[in-house]
């Protein structure tokens, strides 16, 4: 292990313990400077974030990414716990739960501009940020490790930009500040449940970096203490994969369940000229929508006799009927 950290962190490029906790402590230090240089750009990201999900803007969006200090705090957490310093996480849990609450207002604020009934499931960076899976925790986990990584060492500073775009915090933070303003707790929850897990992938990820570069011998930290830190940790890290997993489940049974009610709907409009236009989801109700001239479809009650055998009886179905333009095909010579 001593040969592999070697490898990994050669002595001229490790980062000494001082300077590492001089960048992740805003206690610690020029603290005014620090803080007032975090709040700044926290509302400027926050704000730009706020604009690039309503704009649907990836450009935007990956703007605010680049400038928010977030992963600071968290980082903080990470090596507080591994260098026992319970004040150190304390104050960066603080300073984390301070920004949430700030940027979920701005979106919130921002939120005022849509107009009432505005549907926002036809924006992509909020339905990209409403649904999260197993598979973005995998991914916060690695990009945790490389930005962990690249603080540990002198020479890898410049990848944290990457680190930066490739974790997602504030982007979702916003989405749970314009949901919420909307009435789409559902769309909240789940931007919200995809920050959390970020967060948490971040705070493991980090701790399992610093501990490996031995951080946490060069602070002489009490063995007890750093247990405890550990315990939550894995406490957060088990509530955090239980609505992801069921999340993730939801997601492969909803594509199963899509693919055989389009099917069968299709099979029940076959004698008629109308068409299956798509099928969207709402918590664990299916929207068909359907074009048909006129708005006559067959009798509903076949689909619904026909869906049975298809789906569980805990989805419920409903038929939406928008009356198709026939235009007339001209001949020209």
């Amino acid at each position: 292990m001593a040969k592999l950290t070697a490898l990994l962190l050669p002595t001229l490029q490790r980062n000494p313990l001082t300077d590492l906790l001089d960048q992740l402590d805003l206690g610690s230090g020029d603290r005014v400077g620090k803080r007032s240089g975090f709040v700044i750009m926290l509302v400027l990201s926050g704000i730009i974030a706020a604009a690039g999900v309503l704009l649907d803007s990836t450009a935007t969006v990956i703007g605010a990414m680049i400038i928010a200090p977030l992963g600071t705090p968290i980082l903080g957490i990470a090596a507080g716990i591994v260098t026992g310093r319970a004040r150190m996480v304390v104050a960066s849990v603080v300073w984390v739960s301070g920004a949430v609450a700030a940027v979920i207002l701005i979106g919130a604020a921002f939120s005022i501009v849509l107009p009432t009934g505005t549907n926002l499931g036809g924006n992509s960076q909020i339905s990209g940020r409403t649904s999260p899976q197993l598979m973005d925790l995998v991914a916060a986990l690695a990009t945790g490790v490389a930005g962990a990584f690249a603080m540990s060492r002198k020479d890898l500073s410049a990848v944290l930009p990457g680190v930066a775009i490739a974790i997602s915090l504030v982007p979702p933070l916003a989405v749970v500040g314009v949901t919420l303003g909307q009435g789409d707790l559902d769309g909240a929850f789940g931007a919200f449940l995809l920050f959390f897990s970020n967060v948490v992938a971040l705070i493991i990820a980090g701790a399992i970096v610093f501990t490996l570069a031995g951080y946490s011998r060069d602070a002489l930290a009490l063995p007890s203490r750093r247990r405890r830190a550990y315990t939550i940790v894995t406490v957060l890290t088990v509530l955090t994969l239980i609505p992801l997993g069921l999340n993730t489940l939801v997601i492969v049974a909803q594509a199963t369940w899509t693919a055989r009610i389009q099917s069968t709907a299709n099979d029940w409009l076959s004698d008629g000229e109308g068409e299956v236009d798509g099928v969207t989801w709402k918590s664990l109700v299916a929207r068909i929508s359907v074009q048909a001239p006129g708005g006559r479809i067959p009798p509903v009650s076949a689909l619904r006799d026909a869906l049975e055998s298809e789906v569980p009886s805990f989805v419920g179905v409903e038929v939406d009927v928008t009356d198709a333009v026939v235009h007339p095909v001209v001949e020209r010579d």
